[in-house]
């Protein structure tokens, strides 16, 4: 059953769930499976772990005293984690799982688990919240190079973004054409770029920031 996964081994699987044998055997499963794991008991526990900058994904369950899998999947989604959830259950009304697909989980699989669907809806998880965490961490870092752009730089930046010629900016701008030509070639040397076509795909990757 093991084979079915293949592990990323700087990823995180975090069980939560009240019931400590199901916590117990869980975990055995997934470290047979090669995968990372932490379980939690208390919800309240789980939320304390710093969790913003972890590539993985949340076996949850569903029933738990004091709050439900729903309500920490909602407390998640304020506070902008956005782990994968996949829940697991015992026993659950339709209003709940219609929630927790609302919410966005990944998959809702019932008590006992069936490793051979299990391990797979882990793989998927983790592999779609991968993808998301490395596209944000390329928009922060090409925003960080936009924002050091000076405010004459960025009038050019946008220009040329825009296809506008050198002398055609320089006439918009009110400037010399030789000093477009050096705020131009900071530009791109700020944003790490060698042509213009590079230049706007980047501001595509940023243009929702």
């Amino acid at each position: 059953m093991a084979g079915i996964c293949v592990p990323n081994r700087e990823a995180t699987v975090f069980v939560v769930d009240d019931d400590p044998e199901v916590r117990a055997a869980l975990q055995r499963l997934l470290r047979s499976a090669g995968w990372k794991t932490e379980a939690f008991g208390d919800p309240g526990d789980f939320l304390a772990t710093a969790l913003d900058k972890v590539v993985g994904c949340i076996l949850l369950d569903v029933n738990m005293p004091g709050m439900t899998g729903p309500e920490l999947h909602d407390c998640l989604r304020e506070r902008g984690i956005d782990l994968p959830v996949i829940y697991l259950t015992g026993n659950c009304t339709v209003s709940i799982s219609v929630r927790a697909m609302k919410n966005g989980a990944i998959d809702f699989l019932e008590k006992p688990i069936d490793a051979d669907t299990l391990l797979p809806a882990i793989d998927l998880a983790v592999s779609r919240h991968r993808q998301a965490f490395e596209k944000r961490g390329r928009i922060e870092d090409l925003s960080q190079r936009l924002v050091k752009l000076s405010v004459r730089e960025r009038e050019v930046f946008d220009h040329v973004i825009l296809g506008r010629l050198n002398k055609q900016i320089a006439a918009d701008l009110g400037i010399a054409e030789k000093t477009v030509k050096v705020h131009r070639g900071r530009v791109m040397a700020k944003m790490q770029v060698r042509s213009v076509a590079q230049l706007v795909h980047l501001w595509e990757q940023l243009a929702p920031v």
